[in-house]
Parts: C-alpha cells; structure tokens; sequence
C-alpha cells in the first residue's frame, strides 16, 4: 500500500512538472501560403517555405512555431477549407498567429479570388478578431515579393504552376535592373487592416523587396527556385520558379523576418537565437 502511495506521488509529481514545462511554452502559428508552407521532403526538392527555418532563430524550449501555412492557399480557400477552425482550437491566451495572405487572393480562381479593400480587408480582420477572442496576439505581415526582374513577365495565374516547369520554360525572360511590384493592393490591404485594428504588422514585402534588390538580378536566383538542367538532382531539367524559396533562401527570409518580429514585438526577443543550433 506504501508503494503505491509512493507510486500515486512521483506519478502526480510528473504530471505537475509537465504541465509547468507546457505551461511556459508560447506558439507561434503561422497561417498563409506556399511562401511559407511545410513541403513535402520525400522528393528530394530543395524547396522550402520561410516557415519552416522560423524555429531556427527561437529557442525552441521558449518558443514553438507550428506552421499550418499550406501550398496554394488565399485568405478564403483557408477559412472556406476549415484549417482556420484547427488553428483557433489549438490557441491558448499568450500564443501569436502570423497571418500573411495575397499571394493566391490575387489569382482569378473563384474558390480564392479575393478583393482588397473588401473581401480581402475582411478575412484578414476575422483572422485578428478572432485571434484575440481566444486570448492570442495577431501579427499581419503582406505577401513576400516575387523575384520580378522581367521587363516584360511571363503571365501567371497560378504560382502552383510553376513546379511543372523547366528552365527550358522561362529561359527566354529579358530582365532589367529594378524588381517590379507584383502585387499591387494586396501588399497594401494588411498594412490598412492592422492599422484600423491596431494590430501588430510587419512589412513582409519591403523586407524582401530590398533583398532582392541588393542581390540584384543574378545573386537573387540563388533565393529561388532557379536551377539550370544537372545543378539540382531532383530537378533534372531544371527549373525558373520566381516564387518559392529554395533552403537557403527560406533560411534568409525567415531570419530577417525574425529580426522583424523581435523589433516589433521586443519581449520576444529574450527567445531569439541566432539559428545556428
């Protein structure tokens, strides 16, 4: 019977200290598209999601970041999908969400198509109030640039297109010196959002649009998934995507938006780390 009390005790004691180890973990959720999203690694693709490398610049006994970001998503096919509803019942008071939608609001599709200024002002202000309905903190963030050099673009009405091409495809693309804006009011409407809600934001699209630009038109391939035929195994004919992030070029966006979120948000940055762990 002593055993057992004794048992019943070190049980309860470890279910205490468990619940104190949880209870100091805060989240950061991610919500928003392929810029962001977990890939699928079993192909060998380089590509990668600047939401995946976030964990690298937070120390992880602190601060886990829980990306639900997913390939080809706008702010309504997200809601419309139900993985909002997943995020909100996975939030606790403290936790943080970044929302960073447009990419894909932009496109015609109707299951994303969305209007800023209207149907795209709307979601991302549903995505903050109810963020902060379950006690959460919300942090707007507009669209990453695309690597956008061309003087005249190839059309593109879906970036999900873009990993059924070739270098062959976009080879004959005649670049200039300055990146050109892709994305018009949709890098606007966020900014708007969290300044009427007064909500934290952080300028995804200039921090990246001055990146790109210091790299200039060559040194910016290397963020991309821009890959002559034979230089990447799995992409034997090579590859011009302008969109999505390669490993070292999410490992760079994710650390300059960390900076971003420790400047804006300063309590957080007692949990930065300098992503070499």
């Amino acid at each position: 019977m002593r055993k057992y009390i004794v048992l019943s005790v070190i049980a309860a004691l470890v279910l205490v200290f468990s619940a104190a180890v949880e209870d100091k973990t805060t989240t950061i959720f991610i919500i928003g598209d392929s810029t962001a999203a977990k890939k699928d690694l079993s192909t060998g693709s380089p590509e990668r999601g600047w939401g995946m490398a976030l964990q690298c610049y937070f120390d992880s006994a602190y601060i886990r970041v829980d990306n639900h970001a997913v390939n080809g998503r706008s702010s309504k096919s997200f809601i419309d999908e139900g993985r909002w509803d997943k995020v909100l019942s996975a939030m606790k008071p403290g936790d943080y969400v970044i929302i960073q939608f447009g990419h894909n609001d932009e496109k015609p599709a109707v299951e994303r198509h969305t209007d800023p200024g209207s149907t795209f002002d709307y979601n991302l202000a549903k995505f903050v109030r109810e963020t902060r309905e379950r006690g959460g903190i919300p942090i707007l963030m507009n669209p990453v640039v695309r690597r956008n050099f061309a003087q005249k673009p190839l059309k593109n009405d879906d970036d999900e297109k873009l990993r059924n091409t070739t270098f062959a495809d976009g080879s004959k693309l005649v670049e200039g010196d300055s990146l050109i804006d892709t994305h018009g009011l949709y890098k606007v409407a966020p900014r708007d959002v969290a300044r009427r809600m007064n909500c934290h934001f952080i300028d995804a699209n200039q921090i990246t649009h001055d990146l790109e630009q210091s790299l200039g038109v060559e040194g910016s391939k290397k963020l991309h998934m821009w890959y002559k035929p034979g230089e990447e195994p799995s992409l034997p004919q090579g590859r011009q995507d302008n969109t999505h992030y390669n490993i070292y070029g999410a490992q760079v966006v994710a650390k300059l938006l960390a900076e971003a979120l420790i400047e804006e948000i300063p309590v957080l940055s007692k949990y930065y780390v300098d992503g070499k762990h």
